[in-house]
């Protein structure tokens, strides 16, 4: 879903031409903006946060600000003799309320970088207003539409620490071909994010010769998916391909258990539907032994996943998601781009290209960078939903997919030839039924 914003005021925008700065990430109440604005190099740096903290998402919203604030926690809210200042909004996973938080956070605010938001949809429209107030800056950690990184790229919104929808669904549908799949039934949420990793899947599934005979879409807030699931004859396929998001996941997996699904078809799931705001709330074995794909596993056996984990549960008492993941490398990675820059961020162009051309060498994600159209660059996961000795459900990684692009094995002109996935497009050999 894309959406656009009216545009400022003349006067707003003035205000806000003369007043630029691009800001980083600060943790969320910190403090109100000073005199000095934002936009000279020495003054403080005013950022906007836009997590959804109630609705469907409020749990993997929460995460994000937590996430946020603990970067900041353990690193300093001063960075490069700047003083980070921020003020949260509440987006509630809903388009419109994102744009009109944005609004308030830009005119009313003094916000000079803007933060967020979570959802696909959250995100086209977000871009929508940033292109059209290029004065401002976004950072999009967790809001993976496709297209902002591919054929509605905005210059000035950065996937700092952030993601691609079907990056990890690609290696997701050559998996599933070479486990001998040859018919599969996909369910995903009937939005842009659900259209994109079951699209990343199906292309890449359909390639190796596989048939797609049934494709699901269940609305966000569904808490019944007995009808969908019911449509599954485990005698005609030889696994399904499940993405859902939010407080979608937990029912989508009690039914999979209740309905006898599980153990009597092979199932392979996206990122979304086994994260940590998810699995922490489930006290049986449900999703035991189920398996997905992803690009954050809390079970890595690395020192800085493993850092991030300990500190996040020492700060929160839980484990964390890849929402508060997300979050905590965007700062990671504005601390590092404002070093670089030594805390002068009063020529856009060159912190913009600071931004861009950052490269984590680890991070709780693993190595990061951007390709050249704005396009994470980094690993994914094979995870398999295990209880450690804590008795806590944790993705363990069964196996590492390295330097996967948003293109695949694709050539990235001829992939951007074709349309984004979507309801109508899948793939160029989809419909394959």
């Amino acid at each position: 879903m894309s959406s656009t914003s009216p545009r400022l005021t003349r006067r707003a925008t003035t205000r806000l031409v003369l007043g630029v700065v691009l800001a980083t990430a600060a943790i969320a109440g910190c403090g109100a903006p000073n005199d000095s604005g934002g936009g000279d190099a020495k003054g403080d740096l005013q950022v906007g946060t836009l997590f959804p903290t109630s609705g469907t998402v409020a749990a993997a919203g929460t995460d994000m600000l937590r996430g946020w604030r603990l970067w900041f926690k353990l690193n300093g809210s001063e960075v490069a003799g700047r003083k980070i200042v921020a003020k949260q909004e509440d987006t509630a996973g809903d388009p419109t309320v994102t744009l009109t938080k944005a609004r308030k956070l830009v005119q009313q605010d003094q916000s000079k970088l803007l933060v967020g938001p979570l959802l696909a949809n959250e995100a086209y429209a977000l871009a929508g207003y940033l292109k059209q107030n290029k004065e401002i800056v976004g950072l999009n950690p967790v809001g993976s539409s496709d297209d902002l990184s591919q054929r509605k790229s905005v210059t000035n919104y950065v996937k700092a620490g952030g993601w691609v929808s079907s990056a990890p669904t690609h290696p997701a549908g050559e998996w599933a071909a070479d486990k001998g799949w040859k018919r599969v039934i996909t369910l995903c949420s009937d939005y842009a994010f659900g259209y994109e990793n079951c699209g990343g899947f199906t292309n890449t599934f359909t390639d190796r010769g596989g048939k797609v005979v049934k494709q699901l879409y269940a609305p966000i807030g569904t808490s019944d998916y007995s009808s969908y699931l019911s449509q599954i004859d485990p005698d005609k396929v030889d696994g399904v391909f499940v993405q859902s998001v939010g407080a979608d996941s937990p029912n989508f997996i009690k039914a999979w258990s209740d309905l006898g699904l599980k153990g009597k078809v092979p199932l392979i799931a996206n990122e979304t539907t086994f994260e940590q705001s998810t699995l922490r709330g489930i006290k049986n074995n449900d999703p035991v032994g189920l398996e997905s794909f992803g690009h954050f596993a809390e079970g890595r056996d690395s020192r800085a996943t493993q850092k991030f984990v300990s500190e996040f549960k020492k700060e929160y008492g839980a484990l964390p998601s890849y929402y508060a993941c997300a979050t905590y490398t965007a700062g990671q990675w504005l601390t590092a781009a404002l070093k670089q820059v030594k805390g002068d961020t009063s020529d856009q162009q060159t912190f913009l290209s600071t931004l861009r051309g950052i490269k984590l060498g680890d991070s709780c994600f693993g190595p990061l960078s951007l390709d050249r159209y704005g396009g994470p660059v980094g690993n994914v996961y094979l995870r398999k939903v295990v209880r450690n000795e804590q008795g806590e459900l944790v993705n363990q990684v069964e196996r590492e997919y390295r330097n996967v692009s948003q293109f695949w094995k694709y050539n990235p002109q001829q992939f951007l030839a074709q349309p984004v996935y979507s309801r109508k497009y899948q793939g160029v050999d989809w419909p394959s039924r």
